[in-house]
């Protein structure tokens, strides 16, 4: 399951990176402890909506729009889920193998890999306007 935090997070930081802004820059403008913002981003922190509009604005970005991207994430990560129980449900012998799935709507590139019912890595890749990659791993 991603969480929803660890997704704005990674939005916020893809944002950062992309505007080749270190996080003392981003956290004076937005007026928000240097710390906090780093906790915010790794997904350790749920921002409040008035901290995310301060953020977005100090990175100039529209909170709508940063909104819009994690919701793209997670509408590929919600179908990466449905194919990854589909195939596990389809699998004969009750074990769940090995798997690689991945997904793309052409900006964002959600992919799976399962070692096992306890361990499943989830990648997120973002195209971001220069065509410079930006990712994150979930793992559970």
């Amino acid at each position: 399951m991603v969480l929803l935090r660890k997704v704005i997070g990674d939005a916020l930081r893809a944002r950062r990176l992309a505007q080749h802004r270190t996080l003392r820059e981003v956290s004076t403008a937005a007026n928000v402890s240097l710390g906090y913002l780093s906790e915010i981003e790794r997904g350790h922190k749920e921002a409040s909506s008035e901290l995310l509009a301060s953020i977005c604005d100090a990175l100039g970005a529209p909170l709508s729009e940063m909104l819009g991207d994690v919701s793209s994430t997670f509408a590929l990560a919600e179908q990466m889920e449905e194919a990854f129980a589909s195939a596990v449900s389809g699998n004969d012998d009750g074990a769940r193998a090995s798997m690689d799935e991945a997904i793309t709507d052409g900006n964002v590139t959600v992919q799976v890999h399962s070692d096992g019912p306890l361990r499943t890595t989830l990648t997120t890749l973002r195209a971001t306007p220069g065509q410079r990659q930006t990712g994150s791993v979930y793992a559970g």
